[in-house]
């Protein structure tokens, strides 16, 4: 069944789904391998059955909150079109039944396979939003798994041909590739993008250049707002819609939803969270997230036994409003409040 962990406090599209456990890319940025090797044992993880359940409205405990066809974020832990889907086709499979009951989804790669005709053909077929990872050249030799940089944009504008929305991810962004990344929008914008999202890299220890945000060593808050901005100005001229999936400058994109889903048809994001709050953006809670014990997917971001207990006798609605309130330096901290 999809899932919904640590990002259900802060983002719009909190629930994926992952066709694959492991990814062959070897990006030698990923966070998913600061937990551990994800280059040995790919196998095959959630399949059409489960995609299936989730889109007939069947909600585990993790899920019950989103009582309506919020879109799904596919490939959140690893690549649907990496090498072994040539083996087990699952994605393909998941595709054919997301064209057939035009359930809205937004799916993240930087595989080869997506640019195949059979695949194309599928995605065009479907209401998504396809997002391609892909920052600059320079980046080519820390993605030995990837097709290049230059291939990804040929993907990207195959895709856009075919009328499906494409969002170049230009994540994880460091600072020096921004005049690369710059010159590059021309590119993107040529491909057919609809627009590109800018996060910057996380490290897990500290280096010139960045300050401690949360668990994480990030980009200086003044550093990433002037490139941002600047990439904005420049991405906007070009007709490119420019979102910041950095949590400090949410504001700053073209969208809070920073997966560049808005104005899709069908695409309901949730809107209660903390990303919205700190923004004046206040929304009513729906009668899942009111329900008593639908906070489950909170137990990823306090694990002890007496925070579960909380979770058991207390609503979505209401440990979010919790949340906020007990953890307001974390949430200043995480949003870039503290520097304003």
């Amino acid at each position: 069944m999809p899932r919904c962990g640590t990002q259900c406090w802060l983002c719009d599209l909190p629930i994926r789904f992952d066709t694959y456990e492991g990814c062959s890319h070897g990006c030698k940025y990923c966070f998913v391998q600061r937990k551990k090797n994800i280059e040995e044992n790919i196998k095959p993880s959630e399949g059409p059955e489960r995609l299936r359940n989730f889109i007939e409205g069947k909600r585990d405990a993790e899920t019950q909150w989103a009582d309506w066809d919020i879109p799904l974020h596919w490939g959140g832990m690893s690549d649907p079109f990496q090498p072994c889907e040539k083996k087990y086709r699952r994605s393909y499979e998941c595709l054919k039944i997301l064209r057939d009951t035009q359930y809205p989804f937004v799916v993240s790669t930087k595989g080869k396979l997506a640019g195949d005709d059979e695949y194309v053909d599928l995605i065009s077929q479907c209401n998504c939003v396809m997002q391609i990872s892909a920052v600059c050249d320079s980046y080519n030799e820390l993605e030995p798994g990837c097709p290049s940089y230059s291939e990804r944009l040929a993907i990207a504008k195959k895709i856009a041909d075919r009328g499906t929305r494409v969002i170049i991810r230009i994540q994880p962004y460091m600072h020096e590739v921004y005049n690369e990344v710059k010159a590059d929008l021309k590119r993107v914008a040529e491909a057919g993008a609809y627009g590109v999202i800018i996060e910057g890299m996380k490290h897990t220890k500290h280096i010139k250049g960045t300050t401690k945000v949360g668990n994480d060593w990030c980009i200086e808050y003044r550093t990433i707002r002037d490139d941002f901005m600047a990439l904005k100005e420049e991405g906007n001229r070009l007709g490119l819609k420019v979102y910041a999936g950095e949590n400090r400058l949410r504001e700053l994109g073209d969208s809070l939803t920073c997966c560049g889903t808005d104005g899709m048809e069908g695409f309901k994001p949730n809107y209660y969270n903390i990303n919205h709050f700190v923004r004046g953006d206040f929304h009513e809670p729906t009668e899942g997230q009111k329900s008593v014990g639908s906070a489950y997917c909170f137990r990823t971001v306090d694990q002890t036994t007496a925070f579960n207990e909380v979770l058991k006798k207390n609503s979505f609605a209401t440990v979010m409003a919790w949340y906020t309130k007990t953890k307001k330096k974390f949430v200043e901290q995480t949003f870039g409040l503290d520097k304003k």
